[in-house]
């Protein structure tokens, strides 16, 4: 049984204003395209559907149009769990209609998912937070069998409509949540057998997980952490989503996250974006990662050498077609036209940063001069331009702060000098 893992698409997300639209369909576009050319029997989507709880409109039909595809005309299987981003009932009201082209919607983690069984479709049994799906596959029609254990996004509040439990502690709470988790995987692992392929999906922190800056915290204080421990370790392959860089969990050979196939924030800078495909029997598994081309690579710049650095880099065409993150490195800061002309020489300048590390330093220098003896205006002066980024105090601001502190002078002679 062929499998295709991924998760995190955020559709309708966008980077600082700038819409990702053209990047999402053609994220969806190659994702579709895998699925034929690997002849994959299921596809999971392990939550993350969606970036708010309320999409655009675009981003609804997006995902449905890649239902559709995936499904090839019902002909394959596709499992969607909620992620945190996620609105469950919303992702799950079209899963009546749904179900009829193989496509399972699971929002919450004691959804029980619709049969299929007599419709052609791959779901033959199910119940709270599993379900057994059986595809034809082979020249002769061989028949392949999954039992799927399902954890949507589990906050406390959708755990506590499965399982009845109270605490208070913070510590204890992360425990408890962590015990609680691998206590619904265990549930719904009680389903597998010797002659399927057991599978587990879920949308989870994992401990020891590398995050980036674009997921949406899903732990407070430690509280929605879920140990190694807790996953179903008799499971063929555990499908994970919520963490955007792919990667494995230490301990748990069976267990991946598949990350997001698109890089949503500059801390994703650089990283290579992927799906897994999973090729899984009752006796084996392997799995291989397939990286994928789509969405503009988001990249950091550092001008250290100034203004005239960056529109040289403009002019040679360096990342052309990339989102940028630039750091520039200024003696005084950039007009509006300069900016101006920037954004327009390259469109995909996301974040201007100047950074006047060279007056900060000739600042720094000058105060540490032995023998340095600054008026009150020069402090001022030079406070004001560190902490404005290099920009100088009118002379009306200079005015009014010596008149000020004329004032405290004045009150501190009259209190005969005393510290207030």
């Amino acid at each position: 049984m062929r499998l295709l893992h991924t998760a995190d698409w955020h559709l309708g997300r966008s980077l600082e204003g700038r819409s990702r639209r053209p990047e999402q369909e053609q994220m969806v576009d190659e994702i579709c395209a895998l699925a034929d050319a690997e002849d994959v029997h299921l596809v999971i989507i392990a939550g993350d559907v969606f970036d708010s709880a309320n999409p655009p409109a675009f981003a609804e039909e997006l995902f449905y149009d890649a239902l559709d595809r995936l499904s090839a005309d019902g002909k394959r299987g596709v499992l969607v769990i909620a992620g945190n981003h996620d609105n469950p009932e919303r992702l799950c009201a079209s899963a009546p209609l749904a179900v009829r082209q193989n496509v399972v919607l699971l929002g919450k983690p004691a959804d029980v998912t619709l049969l299929s069984a007599g419709k052609g479709g791959p779901v033959v049994d199910s119940g709270p937070g599993w379900c057994e799906l059986v595809f034809a596959s082979g020249p002769g029609g061989t028949e392949e069998k999954a039992v799927v254990a399902a954890l949507p996004y589990p906050s406390q509040a959708r755990l506590d409509e499965a399982l009845v439990y109270s605490i208070e502690d913070e510590e204890a709470t992360r425990s408890a949540y962590s015990a609680r988790v691998g206590l619904a995987f265990r549930a719904a692992a009680t389903r597998f057998r010797e002659d399927t392929v057991n599978l587990a999906v879920s949308h989870i922190y994992v401990a020891g997980g590398l995050e980036t800056e674009s997921e949406r915290p899903i732990q407070v204080g430690g509280a929605y952490t879920v140990e190694a421990a807790a996953l179903p370790h008799n499971a063929q392959y555990i499908a994970l989503g919520h963490l955007h860089r792919p990667q494995g969990i230490r301990g748990v050979d069976s267990a991946r996250y598949a990350g997001s196939p698109l890089a949503y924030s500059f801390s994703e800078a650089g990283q290579a974006k992927s799906v897994t495909l999973v090729e899984a029997s009752p006796q084996r598994m392997s799995w291989r990662e397939i990286h994928l081309s789509a969405g503009r690579p988001l990249v950091r710049w550092r001008a250290e050498q100034g203004l005239q650095q960056v529109e040289r880099w403009i002019s040679e065409g360096r990342d052309a077609e990339a989102w940028i993150d630039l750091e520039l490195h200024l003696i005084s800061p950039l007009t509006p036209e300069q900016v101006g002309n920037l954004r327009s020489s390259h469109p995909g300048l996301v974040n201007i940063r100047p950074v006047f590390a060279a007056q900060e330093v000739a600042a720094s220098a000058e105060d540490a001069a032995e023998g340095q003896a600054l008026t009150h205006e020069e402090q001022f002066r030079r406070f004001y331009a560190r902490q404005r980024k290099g920009a100088q105090p009118d002379s009306q601001t200079v005015e009014l702060f010596l008149e000020l502190l004329a004032e405290v002078f004045d009150e501190t002679e009259e209190t005969g000098g005393d510290d207030q």
